[in-house]
């Protein structure tokens, strides 16, 4: 999960098992090198920025970026505990030639402007770890709310057709908990090697889900579903009880497998997880 790095013991055990891929692109992109992720068929010309936007805490730094013409429509991505950095940009704009207008927050803007960690997926866990526990359920709402209505407040962001969101590992609780909190405006939810979705509280993540109106892809890393091998079972069962649309799948990768710059990124995987991602757009911000 988020609290702990990987060992070289665990990179090694990864790349045995096929789990890793391109390790020394993954820790070029963590230097802050420029990354090429795979191009986009039939990409649309983008507009980009870097914006602020008022919070109740204060002003939040952001990357934002859209098809240069029309509108689209709008997604709030939420990093993992790395932050806002060159990979979390370069997935947004590569969201965007897909044509979705993309809001990339820094989470953590309340004690730091990006970038919160400076080599990106290379920087070392411990020192991160108590920005990420800053955090919690109200910060979630409350931020939620916010980028939710910013987004809105854009002419590029289409109005006729719902927002999506999508979270990396920390990120998977904001992009639910956004969900809850924008119920008539979100209509798809996605997380990837998401921490914390399942616990034994009453403000779970799993269980606030059935308060939504969305439709949810859940993609579990392999080595979270070996720590928690039920978590699959009840996010399958409160779906279906809540009677909301959900793919829930364990892909073949550790955890961090989507985001190129960390020591654990899996291209074929990642593609695999993307793809399934614009499909859920496809279908439920049409």
């Amino acid at each position: 999960m988020c609290n702990r790095d990987h060992s070289a013991e665990d990179v090694a055990k990864f790349e045995q098992l096929g789990l890793v891929t391109r390790r020394q692109f993954g820790a070029l992109a963590g230097a802050g090198v420029s990354m090429v992720l795979p191009s986009v068929a039939n990409a649309v010309a983008v507009t980009e920025q870097d914006v602020t936007i008022t919070t109740p805490d204060g002003t939040a730094d952001a990357y934002f970026v859209h098809p240069a013409t029309g509108t689209a429509p709008g997604v709030l991505y939420w990093p993992d505990i790395f932050g806002l950095r060159p990979a979390s940009r370069q997935m947004g704009k590569r969201l965007a030639e897909s044509g979705y207008s993309v809001l990339v927050i820094n989470p953590f803007y309340r004690l730091k402007k990006a970038p919160t960690a400076e080599n990106g997926g290379a920087t070392p866990i411990p020192p991160l770890i108590p920005m990420m526990e800053s955090l919690n359920e109200t910060t979630h709402m409350t931020d939620a709310k916010a980028f939710v209505a910013w987004l809105d407040s854009q002419p590029s962001v289409a109005k006729d057709k719902k927002i999506g969101t999508q979270g990396y590992c920390m990120g998977g609780p904001m992009a639910i908990r956004t969900a809850v909190v924008a119920p008539g405006r979100v209509g798809a939810v996605a997380t990837f090697h998401g921490a914390d979705l399942v616990t034994n509280q009453p403000n779970s993540p799993h269980l606030q889900a059935s308060r939504t109106k969305a439709q949810f892809l859940i993609a579990i890393a392999m080595d979270d579903d070996e720590n928690s091998p039920a978590e699959k079972r009840i996010l399958e069962a409160t779906f279906t009880k809540a009677k909301l649309p959900a793919e829930i799948e364990v892909y073949k990768g550790a955890h961090g497998w989507c985001v190129p710059d960390t020591p654990v990124y899996n291209q074929p995987e990642a593609d695999r997880a993307w793809t399934r991602l614009l499909a859920l757009y496809g279908r439920a911000l049409a």
